[in-house]
């Protein structure tokens, strides 16, 4: 009788352990026959079995079924944006961890997971564009575990992160993304525009003297460094330090166009005029320079019939007439600049905007009006 029991025992136990097994058995059996959902209850009961939840092959196969549902029309519909994506990336994982690299698998999670990168990707996205900045970040960090040297998931992680006014992440993956040797200007905007948004002068500082490294003669970079010495009351050195980068690059007519314009902050009119003709000199396209020109000789007239306005008639019949001429020749001299501005950037809204008050002054009324009806398309 001892001896039955015991059998009716063993029995009874591999009856359990098979229909533990059969869990994930069915979960393969309705994956292959397309009906998701029901492989996902079946695989969602092995995990929580402890007879099947340390094998490899449950959590694979987990993985699986979720990556389907992933890439499903139909039952992607059942998930939260990016679920599917985060339980198939933990399942591969899991898989790993149990099987190793080497393991079979480990193999086939460690191939599945490199394809979960783009679905990873995407599923950031839709969380983005969903205003979930918290899930489109973790959606970011999973891809960057999936290829850690890819560097748009950190791109996108760092935007999702600022989104999220989480600072702290968003320079954390500007910063690794300029350890991959990722170069581009912007990062350096970005991390500049964090710097002031938390009102960190130093760290702005920082910032600019790390961007002037990589991109010496960056005019955007030039300026913020330069507006920086002015605020701080250092005109001065502003300047000095622009003409030593002049003396180093003297053909570089972005410098000139820079010199000018911290010339123009520092309210010295002839200094800037003579460095934006100078830009224009070394290269006629350098559109910031022709622009500044315009605006140097609009200012000029419009001084020029300011002053008249002003005058009392004796004063006017004397020189009033004069003024109003010599107002009319800056405004004159102005259009040539405006004009080969506007040829450079044909939607900058200052350059038309000058050229149609311009126009109007010197009663050229159907190009001004010309100019009106480009500003209103701009709308």
């Amino acid at each position: 009788m001892k001896k039955i029991f015991l059998t009716l025992v063993a029995a009874a136990a591999l009856h359990t352990a098979s229909a533990q097994n059969s869990a994930v058995t069915n979960a393969i059996l309705f994956q292959k026959q397309g009906t998701l959902d029901k492989a996902r209850t079946e695989i969602d009961k092995a995990i929580t079995n402890e007879k099947t939840s340390g094998k490899a092959k449950t959590w694979y196969t987990r993985g699986d079924v979720y990556q389907g549902m992933v890439d499903s029309p139909i039952y992607g519909k059942a998930l939260q944006p990016g679920e599917g994506t985060k339980i198939a990336f933990e399942s591969y994982q899991k898989a790993i961890q149990i099987d190793g690299k080497d393991g079979e698998y480990g193999k086939l999670a460690t191939a599945k997971l490199d394809n979960l990168y783009g679905a990873a990707l995407n599923a950031g996205v839709e969380n983005y564009n969903g205003k979930n900045y918290g899930e489109a970040l973790k959606a970011y960090q999973m891809a960057q575990q999936i290829r850690p040297a890819d560097t748009t998931a950190y791109l996108y992680a760092a935007y999702a992160a600022e989104a999220n006014q989480d600072f702290a992440s968003a320079k954390s993956n500007y910063s690794k993304l300029m350890a991959l040797n990722y170069k581009s200007p912007q990062v350096y905007g970005r991390l500049l525009q964090i710097a002031r948004q938390e009102k960190n002068d130093a760290e702005a500082k920082q910032i600019i003297q790390q961007a002037l490294q990589a991109y010496p003669n960056n005019k955007a970079f030039l300026l913020e460094d330069l507006n920086m010495d002015l605020t701080a009351g250092r005109g001065k050195d502003a300047i000095d330090k622009i003409n030593r980068a002049i003396a180093a690059d003297p053909t570089n007519s972005n410098l000139y166009a820079v010199l000018g314009s911290i010339y123009d902050q520092n309210k010295q009119p002839d200094q800037a005029l003579a460095a934006y003709r100078k830009a224009v000199e070394i290269d006629p396209n350098n559109f910031d320079a022709q622009f500044n020109l315009g605006v140097y000789n609009y200012n000029k007239a419009a001084d020029a019939y300011t002053k008249a306005s002003k005058m009392d008639l004796a004063s006017y019949q004397k020189s009033g007439k004069k003024l109003e001429a010599d107002g009319k020749k800056y405004f004159q001299d102005s259009v040539p600049y405006f004009e080969k501005a506007l040829q450079l950037q044909p939607n900058d809204r200052a350059t038309i905007s000058s050229l149609q008050k311009v126009y109007f002054r010197l009663g050229r009324t159907a190009d001004a009006d010309k100019m009106n009806a480009k500003l209103s398309a701009l709308k």
